[in-house]
């Protein structure tokens, strides 16, 4: 069975595991499990010396603290000391290695964490399905036998990586959903963080007015202790956890629940079922910013395609745009249709609809959603029809680009579905800041609900 980082916390501190041994165990697991598409770089050196200090700090009694020993994967979009930083793409593998770690890498190394490796994703973070042409698409572990269902993007190898028990957490991005769109695939845990709440040194862009943070673990409890590790702070602090009688949750009618697949639906409305029968206050109101959102961009274009266009122009119109995946290629050259005023009116009513939102939220509560409208489809009918391909990619990011436009921090914990079926989330999110809030609620529903 997988561990979280709790357990592992325990065993190391106690001396009944071995910072090596931890070590050896997870890659001999890594490197016996037979989908060669999750990690796309192993750092088996690096990692073997990391282990070996932290087994030293230990037992000499010099622990660095809660996560001293515990494996991190990476993202392929954080900057690894010595290595391209490739993000998903061949055309970055010739470019200047990082000479340096990125800044959160250097801030979960010195809290002792042992960096493994780096894991998958979709090609520059630009899709929620997590398919890449170039390094593999990891299979979702969660897929019946025979088949291939998709991990979710953009941060597909870390989903995978948590749910197949090879690391208990790894850290991703998230511009409209890339970390907690995985998570729900997978049926793991996965924090967005309030866009600022970590340093951006050393981590490639997708849209720096979208981009967050944050890790894909196996509990709430594990995501608060890596978040304060990578703020600099000490890990492995009890994290308040808030009677159910005592929480105010906000269910909302727009938008979140169009179009939605019933196993989502039934799956989200017996937890809530549950959390109200325990006694959460909990109500449905609709948000006329939610579809205002879609309205938006649909007059002026994606705020994330206008600043990826940006960042990738020379790519997309020059030679590397016929080493890139087709589908990137395609939804970045949409960017190239947002002008200047389309750019900045998209900006100014972003700014008046957090403001609206934030408004009409009361103090105290927080949205309660599925975190998707629909379970992980399967990967190849999506390869065979590009139409099919954005059209599932919309929808997938439909719900969770709401907390990016919004500068939400959320959280995506498992949902139970019926026996047999893939895995849903289920999402609490609140308005920028609240992330403290944020985390203990999210601990106090996945402890009640056992997921």
């Amino acid at each position: 069975m997988s561990r979280s980082i709790a357990q592992l916390s325990a065993l190391l501190q106690s001396g009944a595991l071995d910072a090596v041994d931890l070590f050896e165990e997870t890659f001999e697991k890594i490197e016996a499990h037979t989908d060669k598409a999750i990690f796309t770089v192993l750092l088996k050196e690096r990692a073997r010396s990391e282990a070996e200090a932290s087994r030293r700090r230990i037992r000499d009694g010099r622990s660095l603290g809660a996560l001293d020993g515990v494996p991190v994967a990476w993202k392929d979009l954080f900057d690894i000391e010595n290595l391209p930083t490739t993000a998903g793409s061949c055309v970055l593998k010739s470019s200047e290695p990082a000479s340096r770690d990125a800044s959160v890498v250097r801030a979960l190394g010195s809290a002792g964490m042992v960096s493994v490796g780096r894991v998958n994703m979709s090609e520059f973070a630009f899709s929620g399905l997590g398919i890449n042409p170039h390094y593999g698409t990891p299979r979702n572990p969660a897929s019946p036998e025979g088949e291939h269902r998709i991990p979710g993007g953009s941060s597909s190898g870390s989903g995978v990586a948590v749910a197949a028990g090879l690391v208990p957490v790894s850290i991703g991005t998230d511009t409209g959903g890339s970390i907690r769109i995985p998570a729900a695939f997978n049926g793991v845990v996965g924090y967005k963080a309030t866009r600022g709440r970590y340093s951006m040194d050393g981590v490639f862009p997708l849209a720096r007015s979208l981009d967050s943070l944050g890790p894909l673990c196996r509990t709430v409890l594990d995501a608060a202790w890596v978040d304060a590790a990578m703020r600099g702070m000490p890990a492995g602090m009890a994290l308040p956890r808030p009677a159910i009688r005592d929480l105010s949750l906000v269910i909302p009618e727009t938008v979140f629940f169009d179009d939605a697949q019933s196993e989502v639906v039934e799956a989200f409305e017996l937890a809530v079922e549950g959390l109200a029968n325990a006694g959460a206050q909990i109500r449905r109101e609709a948000f006329p910013e939610f579809s205002a959102i879609f309205d938006l961009m649909a007059k002026n274009g994606a705020l994330v395609t206008a600043e990826a266009f940006i960042l990738h122009r020379e790519r997309i119109l020059g030679a590397a745009a016929a080493d890139m995946d087709p589908r990137v290629v395609k939804r970045t050259l949409l960017g190239e249709k947002i002008t200047l005023a389309n750019y900045m009116e998209t900006l100014a009513e972003r700014e008046r609809m957090i403001a609206s939102f934030e408004a009409r939220l009361e103090p105290g509560a927080f949205i309660l959603s599925p975190t998707l409208p629909l379970v992980a489809p399967a990967l190849q009918p999506l390869l065979n029809d590009e139409g099919l391909f954005f059209q599932t990619n919309a929808k997938t990011l439909r719900n969770t680009l709401i907390g990016n436009f919004l500068d939400w921090c959320g959280v995506s914990i498992p949902c139970s579905t019926r026996a047999g079926a893939m895995p849903a989330g289920l999402m609490i999110s609140g308005p920028r800041g609240s992330d403290g809030n944020v985390l203990a609620v999210s601990h106090s529903v996945q402890v009640f609900l056992g997921s």
